[in-house]
């Protein structure tokens, strides 16, 4: 089943932007003259304006599963550079600058310490393959991928949801995310997480969390 996903995936993401406009201009023709018929009565209009409706249903979630997205920045693999040091001080998270230049917190996931690459442009939070196995996390929607554009290509990816994400005083439980095959190790706190912080700034070299009182949800 899975290498039945994984063919219709690659088959979905082989499919070129042109063709995509030729069969959506088709459609929106043939729901056109399907509307023509049926006004005069014929007894075929109907029938025509379901296929046309049918084809631009397949049309947009194709183009969902082409264009879903998560920033490009996440191919950055988290190398053996240390992490500087998170800091709760009066309710908040304070994070220094790594030397790379991006923010790192090291969370507690499920369970397990991991690194993660604060991102504002990545929609979702999001953990390696390698990870994901680690917490045996369970692929949702049957084990369907939708497809992400990386910097490194076009990579499969697979929605699941962590149980628990600490980090500092910030924490979350029953959090979507997804699983990304690859962007090597690195995994990524995503909008979806800090946009439920009470706010979240950045001063000078330092990344600063407040969740919401009585502690993230």
């Amino acid at each position: 089943m899975a290498d039945m996903w994984d063919q219709a995936a690659e088959l979905i993401r082989a499919i070129p932007r042109g063709l995509m406009l030729v069969a959506t201009v088709s459609a929106l023709v043939l729901g056109w003259l399907g509307n023509r018929m049926r006004r005069k009565g014929a007894p075929l209009g109907a029938v025509v304006s379901r296929m046309s409706t049918i084809a631009l249903v397949a049309i947009l979630a194709t183009v969902v599963l082409q264009l879903s997205h998560i920033d490009p920045r996440m191919n950055l693999a988290f190398s053996d550079m240390d992490i500087p040091e998170q800091v709760v001080s009066g309710g908040e998270t304070r994070v220094k600058m790594a030397p790379d230049g991006h923010f790192w917190l090291l969370a507690n996931v499920n369970g397990k310490e991991a690194p993660f690459l604060v991102d504002t442009g990545a929609t979702l939070t999001a953990v390696s393959a390698e990870l994901a196995e680690e917490l045996d996390l369970e692929r949702r929607d049957g084990g369907m991928p939708i497809q992400l554009n990386t910097a490194n290509g076009t990579a499969a990816a697979y929605l699941t949801r962590l149980d628990s994400l600490r980090a500092g005083n910030v924490s979350a439980t029953g959090l979507d995310a997804v699983i990304v095959t690859n962007i090597g190790d690195t995994n990524v706190i995503g909008m979806n997480l800090l946009s439920q912080l009470a706010s979240w700034r950045v001063e000078g070299d330092t990344l600063i969390l407040v969740p919401k009182q009585g502690g993230q949800q």
